[in-house]
């Protein structure tokens, strides 16, 4: 394996559950993106946040808030549990699962052929018996707008990572890292504004990105959507941005949220025939197409660049690894034993902004795109006896894609505080194909927010009663 993040991995601990013997080899820490500069800190630097806006909404609790976030207790909180980005821990637990570790960077001098150059310029070459795992996940993407990389801009790593809190931040990005960050840091204290060439968190739902900008507007931030940034420089303590409408952001530290492609430089990648500096081409093992040796599983693939979504991947490639090695069957049929058919259209995602957004699978236009035949149930939160005992004043909202023509639920996005919770009862009904007359056996606790789906049924109409929806 290449990469020891989490995709790495869980790939390495299912080939050796499979009998094979498994080296990963990784250049940074043990444990990657995501335990030590993402996942992990970007929802520490958020929890502080949201924990002291669940109290203010609650009449009572509301009362024993009396002070600010206090940003240094945070960033120490943030240390503890990125384990001061050490990866002692990590390293244990390969040697404990019998992964051999070796550290330095790899890259590939033919077929299943690697060399690990490690720090102090040792090189130790490697040749696989079986399989290369490719899991070195992605990198962030800076925009080409001349005079920005001169600013020396933040990265998303470096916002996680930071130890201090910039009076101002301009934070270029509309998308889940950005939205999460600008709400992380208008909550610790900067006055924070937010540009997106579009709108917010593109490819949600629209009301959930209308929601997240009025919440980010109200906490301060200034939302510019539709904008573009043209040039950039420095004036004495500010970057100064240029807007391609004549405007101008000035602001302490620039935050660069844009995208991230998959970490495919310098790997050598030539010798193979692909392509650097883009995603891997895989199929659904994660095996790339031509090679019976060669697989690409996580960010690194392009095909959905979440964390949990990754170690799904790395879980089938595993086992289809190790199957293949050993000369058994490999179950490669949609939602087989050694494939990620949940890739497609089902993936589960929090978005830990204010409100939350959790979502799975397609949204109402993604489903109209597919050419489905649906009914889309939009329903308010607040109206739920659950809504009224979580907080004072709640503000939510949920809806469910619903395919006609197989009766089941294809997609459903909820908005509102804790949402992320929901989540998994849609994710199990989307990849089970749960039908919607067994559904309303499932019979959601009262009072809670889980009412919702019972909301959804009754306005489909009980079994057998259900009239068809018009075209």
């Amino acid at each position: 394996m290449i990469g020891a993040g989490a995709v790495g991995e869980n790939v390495a601990d299912r080939t050796v559950q499979g009998g094979l013997e498994t080296v990963i080899v990784e250049e940074e820490l043990v444990g990657g993106e995501c335990s030590y500069w993402a996942c992990m800190p970007s929802k520490a630097l958020l929890r502080p946040g949201a924990a002291v806006r669940a109290a203010q909404a609650v009449g009572g609790a509301a009362e024993a808030v009396t002070g600010e976030i206090d940003a240094q207790a945070v960033f120490r909180r943030r240390d503890r549990i990125t384990h001061d980005r050490s990866d002692d821990s990590q390293v244990e637990w390969l040697d404990g699962a019998g992964i051999a570790l070796l550290r330095g960077h790899a890259r590939f001098t033919g077929p299943r052929r690697l060399t690990v150059t490690a720090s102090d310029g040792t090189v130790t070459e490697l040749v696989a018996r079986h399989a290369v795992a490719v899991c070195t996940g992605s990198v962030p993407v800076l925009p080409d707008v001349p005079g920005l990389a001169e600013l020396e801009p933040w990265t998303t790593r470096d916002a996680t990572s930071a130890s201090e809190v910039p009076a101002t931040l301009a934070v270029l990005g509309g998308g889940v890292a950005g939205c999460e960050l600008a709400t992380a840091y208008a909550n610790l204290g900067s006055r924070v504004t937010l540009i997106a060439r579009h709108g917010l968190l593109g490819g949600m739902e629209p009301f959930a990105s209308e929601l997240v900008r009025e919440s980010l507007e109200a906490t301060g931030v200034r939302v510019m959507t539709d904008t573009d940034v043209v040039q950039a420089h420095r004036a004495e303590q500010n970057a100064v941005l240029t807007l391609g409408d004549g405007g101008r952001v000035l602001a302490e530290r620039v935050l660069v949220a844009t995208g991230r492609v998959g970490r495919t430089h310098d790997l050598g990648l030539e010798e193979l025939g692909l392509v650097a500096g883009t995603g891997i081409d895989v199929d659904d093992t994660m095996r790339v197409p031509g090679s019976d040796w060669l697989y690409a599983v996580g960010d690194v693939n392009g095909r959905v660049k979440l964390t949990h979504q990754g170690k799904y991947q790395a879980r089938a490639a595993g086992d289809a690894i190790a199957a293949r090695a050993a000369g058994r069957p490999v179950d490669d049929a949609p939602w087989g034993a050694h494939v990620a058919t949940a890739d497609h259209s089902a993936v589960p995602q929090v978005t830990f902004t204010d409100p939350e957004i959790a979502s799975v699978g397609l949204t109402a236009s993604a489903a109209e795109q597919a050419g489905l035949r649906t009914r889309v149930l939009d329903y308010d939160l607040s109206w739920l006896a659950g809504a009224t005992v979580y907080a004072d004043d709640y503000r939510g909202q949920a809806r469910a894609v619903i395919d006609l023509d197989r009766n089941v639920l294809v997609g459903a996005t909820f908005a509102g505080p804790d949402v992320g919770e929901l989540l998994q009862a849609a994710t199990i009904a989307i990849v089970g194909e749960v039908s919607i007359d067994r559904l309303w056996h499932a019979v959601p606790a009262y009072p809670t927010v889980n009412e919702v789906w019972l909301r959804w049924l009754e306005a489909l109409g009980r079994p057998g009663s259900q009239t068809e929806s018009p075209e």
